[in-house]
């Protein structure tokens, strides 16, 4: 029987940061922007020793002013209602005594490579989606039948715990698309194991948005129809969903939502782009929110740059991607003389990008994209003239 399990981070970020402040555990804690004045003079007054800090130490929200947004923050936090990608300035007033932290890249990818060893040691048949979420085909792995997969699941989850003191949470199914929901069941750090029997039961009776790929468009379109639940969807004909949603979309609508997903666990392949995209809490304006925008912006290609680095990948084709309030998508490249994974060559390149890309309406999605990709070690090409470097846009004037 086909096992393939779905392992998220809990919290990652954060999570991260409270194995060196595990003072701030319980507490709400955001993590953003870069470092500041009073991260460096904490830094300075108590060196290493930095679980020694008194919490009354810490920056608090209310404090910050800027143009920095959300990377992620503690479950305390988000009780409050504070969420990733949103403005530090915003999120002050829903939790203004929350403690807020620097964003640390170095660290999180050193963890990140720390928990995935720990994986393929125990399981080789994972494939990595991310800093913090990896699929893992657990069919023919000792264990990974047994109780439907959840000794198996509970060996990573201890090994994970043991070797980084990190928590994960996750779910088992026998698909791809059916495992990356059951790994929300219970977190955090929790494990949930889903039959193919179950769906009716424990799958039909959720929101069509808990499937990975229906976003607020088609959500809205969805509930125009009074589907609301996956098992509203379900019952649908696969005609009628191919004639209102399109012909491809309408089809995989029809086989997701009666859990049928064929999709292996791909442990080795050759990626032809990279990217990372975010959809807006609120529509927002090019001149109005620009020191927001700009903020994710930077934000979107340091994560490109991270992912190509850490995998070893560099490009030459930078791309951007917009999603509008009416829900048209527009794309926008620009080609580089020699490929690149530098953070700041990416976002000088994707500004230039941006630059063609009509910005008159409000925006719902942002997305930075390097595509052209080849092996960071392959044999350089002769260096090319330097492109220019300037580009106001998004609060970079």
């Amino acid at each position: 029987m086909r096992r393939i399990a779905h392992l998220d981070m809990d919290a990652f970020y954060a999570s991260v940061e409270l194995l060196r402040y595990p003072q701030l555990k319980g507490l709400p804690v955001v993590i953003g922007g870069g470092r500041r004045r009073e991260d460096d003079a904490l830094a300075a007054e108590y060196g290493s020793a930095l679980d020694r800090i008194p919490v009354a130490a810490f920056p608090r929200l209310s404090s910050y002013v800027g143009r920095g947004v959300i990377t992620t923050a503690t479950y305390a936090a988000r009780a409050f209602g504070v969420g990733s990608a949103m403005g530090l300035m915003k999120a002050a007033k829903l939790c203004p005594d929350a403690i807020l932290l620097p964003v640390d890249f170095p660290e999180y990818r050193r963890n990140s490579r720390l928990f995935k060893s720990v994986i393929t040691e125990i399981a080789p048949l994972m494939e990595d989606r991310g800093v913090d979420e990896v699929y893992i085909d657990f069919t023919e792995v000792p264990g990974g039948q047994r109780e439907g997969g959840r000794v198996l699941a509970r060996l990573i989850q201890k090994s994970i715990f043991e070797a980084s003191g990190l928590t994960c949470s996750i779910g088992v199914a026998p698909n791809k698309l059916l495992a990356k929901m059951a790994s929300e069941f219970n977190k955090p750090q929790g494990i949930s194991i889903l039959y193919e029997d179950e769906l009716q039961a424990r799958i039909w009776p959720l929101p069509c948005r808990k499937i990975n790929g229906i976003g607020p468009k088609a959500d809205e379109k969805l509930q125009g129809h009074r589907i609301v639940t996956i098992g509203d969807l379900a019952a649908r004909e696969r005609g009628w969903l191919v004639e209102h949603f399109g012909k491809a979309y309408g089809a995989w609508l029809f086989e997701a939502a009666h859990g049928r997903d064929e999709r292996p666990v791909v442990t080795e392949s050759e990626p032809v782009s990279m990217s990372r995209e975010t959809t807006f809490d609120r529509d927002l304006h090019a001149v109005r929110d620009r020191a927001e925008l700009g903020a994710v912006f930077t934000q979107l290609c340091q994560q490109v740059a991270a992912d190509l680095q850490r995998k070893g990948y560099v490009g030459k084709t930078i791309g951007v991607k917009l999603r509008f309030d009416n829900f048209k998508i527009v794309t926008r490249d620009q080609t580089l003389p020699q490929p690149t994974a530098d953070a700041a060559t990416i976002r000088r390149h994707a500004g230039l990008a941006l630059k063609r890309a009509p910005l008159e309406r409000r925006l719902r999605l942002l997305g930075v994209r390097v595509g052209g990709l080849s092996r960071a070690d392959a044999p350089a090409e002769a260096p090319a003239p330097t492109e220019p470097t300037t580009l106001p846009l998004f609060g970079d004037g």
